[in-house]
């Protein structure tokens, strides 16, 4: 019961911005929303079809996660009632790791190289008929 209490709490206080989580949390917020656009740079001078096509949805996801994580720890340092709840953390983590296990296994999935191979002679075929060219 205490879990519930201490994920729905609505305001649970005591963060600021000189703290280190807070810093680190920021940062990393930071390195996604600035990674959203260098992502969208790669897949414009990408030229490989399969690979720019599995990596379209990645530069908004990206985007979208660290402003929405931005968002929710400007809301936990300036204590906004039920935006600062720990269940919003919760919700966000669990969300970029499905994300990411989908992206992954999706990647797996379709993501692949067709080499090529040396068609082996036979060395019975020179002496098997042949189809007679046509006049």
């Amino acid at each position: 019961m205490d879990i519930f209490v201490y994920l729905f709490w609505p305001n649970p206080g005591n963060a600021f911005y000189s703290s280190p989580k807070v810093i680190a949390i920021l940062t990393f917020c930071a390195i996604l929303v600035v990674g959203s656009f260098v992502i969208r740079w790669w897949r414009h001078h990408e030229h490989i079809a399969r690979r720019r096509l599995l990596s379209r949805s990645w530069p908004m996801a990206s985007l979208w996660f660290g402003l929405s994580g931005l968002v929710l720890i400007v809301a936990r340092v300036e204590q906004i009632q039920f935006v600062a709840m720990r269940l919003w953390w919760v919700i966000w983590g669990v969300a970029i790791v499905l994300y990411m296990w989908f992206q992954v296994k999706n990647w797996h999935l379709k993501y692949y190289e067709v080499l090529p191979q040396e068609r082996q002679r036979n060395p019975m075929e020179k002496y098997l008929p042949r189809r007679k060219p046509r006049r």
